[in-house]
């Protein structure tokens, strides 16, 4: 009976009209340029300052904002919520995953080997064990161990091209190659991968996300198309963006199993209903990614250097 209540309220949500949205922005540290977002439990929206060296906090209730410095030479790009709740970042400049303790502000690196050199961190997820997984643009993956402080790197399939990542419900880590055109099964115990090439021929699978059901959604890049992979029957599925000039950057999956993704091409925040296979768009400049918690969604405007919240539902 449950499952069937929660299914119906899904089914719901997927069709709440353009009215039930709630959009807002807020700005941030001009020159800051915000690159990624994570929301904690709380609300609080934490973004990685790209362009200063730093971790910002904003409080949606208030608009406050304040900015945490990672160090010299710090270049976050990524940023996730622990399961400790502390946000956990991917910072290139220092190539290491940094967490940076949310009440003391603490900054914690976890360095890569040195031997790897630059490796131009990109994006993190958390596996069910706790575990960092991460990529580098370059052409790594690997992971950090909180607990041991163990870093490992492993060489991608096709040399650079390594973006997004995300851990599925069922515990799989995924991650998107951009110039490799794939993405990637983590084996999270052995570090081996499954590659699944995309759909579609140059596409660039630029970030991935997984839906309740375990499915990978991925942008594409260069195709401007969202694809859907399912492991369980090793089919692929894609769609157009709408527009003249697509150009698929981030994907998110909301608490509804509804697709979020941005389109460059268009200046756009776009909402993809799988049920009824239509688009419906938002305005939001220059947004590399999107994450969020049930009831909202959160972009970071890198180029206008604002957060642009949107919430739904009741």
């Amino acid at each position: 009976m449950k499952k069937i209540v929660l299914a119906a309220l899904a089914a719901l949500m997927l069709a709440l009209p353009a009215a039930a949205y709630e959009v807002k922005t807020y700005p941030v540290n001009p020159g800051s340029r915000p690159h990624d977002v994570a929301v904690s439990p709380d609300g609080t929206v934490w973004y990685t300052a790209q362009a200063q060296g730093a971790l910002g906090r904003l409080d949606p209730r208030t608009g406050a904002v304040r900015q945490i410095k990672l160090g010299e030479r710090s270049a976050p790009h990524g940023v996730v919520i622990g399961p400790d709740g502390a946000p956990w970042v991917t910072d290139s400049g220092f190539n290491a995953i940094v967490r940076v303790d949310p009440r003391s502000e603490q900054v914690t690196r976890f360095p890569l080997p040195k031997q790897r050199g630059y490796t131009n961190l990109n994006t993190l997820t958390f596996d069910k064990n706790g575990v960092v997984w991460f990529t580098g643009q370059a052409g790594v993956y690997g992971m950090a161990d909180p607990k041991t402080g163990k870093v490992e790197v492993w060489d991608a399939p096709k040399g650079g091209g390594p973006y997004g990542i995300a851990t599925t419900p069922s515990g799989e880590v995924w991650f998107a190659s951009l110039a490799g055109n794939y993405i990637a099964r983590i084996d999270v115990k052995t570090g081996a991968l499954e590659v699944v090439e995309s759909p579609t021929p140059g596409a660039g699978a630029r970030r991935v996300w997984s839906d309740s059901k375990n499915r990978l959604w991925v942008s594409l890049w260069n195709s401007g198309e969202v694809g859907l992979y399912d492991p369980s029957t090793k089919a692929w599925k894609k769609w157009k963006l709408p527009g003249a000039n697509p150009m698929c950057y981030s994907v998110y999956v909301d608490e509804t199993d509804a697709v979020w993704l941005t389109d460059y091409g268009s200046n756009t925040i776009v909402r993809f209903d799988p049920n009824t296979e239509k688009f419906q768009s938002f305005p939001g400049r220059n947004i590399r990614q999107m994450l969020g918690r049930p009831g909202e969604v959160w972009a970071p405007e890198s180029g206008d250097d604002r957060i642009i919240g949107i919430r739904f539902g009741s």
